[in-house]
């Protein structure tokens, strides 16, 4: 069953739905997006952008960010380093809702987790699966990230990160070992870190 707006109907507008992508890899940032659906105009198949192959994503990211309101927020390495990767993640999902311009009425987070903000917001798990505002957001963030790294990847090379966009696959950890470390590699996440340590 594809997400609905059934939480949206329960809050005051705008109501944001906000979701999160590059939590897990060893590389890169983390993107958080935020959404306004405008319900008289919503792409037809919106769905969590994990169950969507990338053509569906970059085509619904291409609809979605014609016709609803949306923001982007990007936590990059070195703050992520520094904060580590759950307070950066908090820091991008604010971001992504201060990009929008406007006070939202209700903010619709995935997860089970808010971040410290002034916001009326209502942490939903598995929301990127029930609700359709965060999994608007969640193709807007995957697809902004997987876009980022796939320009890193002709910067550096070697390590896969087209196809796997800087999660640790088998190919990435072995060009870890080979190559080294890069500036976009997360040094506080344990096997950049135990690398680093070796050398």
């Amino acid at each position: 069953m594809p997400p609905s707006f059934r939480f949206e109907r329960d809050h005051p507008e705008p109501t944001v739905g906000v979701d999160e992508a590059g939590r897990g890899p060893l590389a890169g940032p983390v993107v958080a997006a935020a959404v306004i659906l405008d319900r008289r105009r919503v792409p037809h198949g919106i769905d969590d952008s994990k169950k969507l192959c990338a053509e569906s994503r970059e085509a619904l990211y291409t609809r979605i960010t014609r016709v609803a309101g949306w923001g982007v927020g990007i936590v990059d390495v070195e703050e992520i380093d520094r904060l580590n990767i759950y307070h950066a993640t908090m820091l991008a999902m604010s971001r992504a809702v201060d990009a929008l311009g406007i006070e939202p009425g209700m903010v619709l987070v995935d997860g089970n987790a808010l971040p410290k903000w002034r916001h009326p917001a209502r942490a939903i798990v598995s929301g990127d699966a029930l609700c359709r505002s965060i999994a608007a957001a969640s193709i807007v963030a995957k697809v902004t990230r997987d876009r980022m790294m796939i320009a890193h990847d002709a910067t550096y090379p070697g390590y896969g990160w087209r196809q796997n966009k800087g999660y640790g696959t088998a190919e990435h950890r072995e060009a870890l070992g080979r190559l080294g470390v890069t500036p976009l590699h997360r040094r506080s996440f344990a096997p950049v870190a135990q690398l680093c340590l070796a050398l």
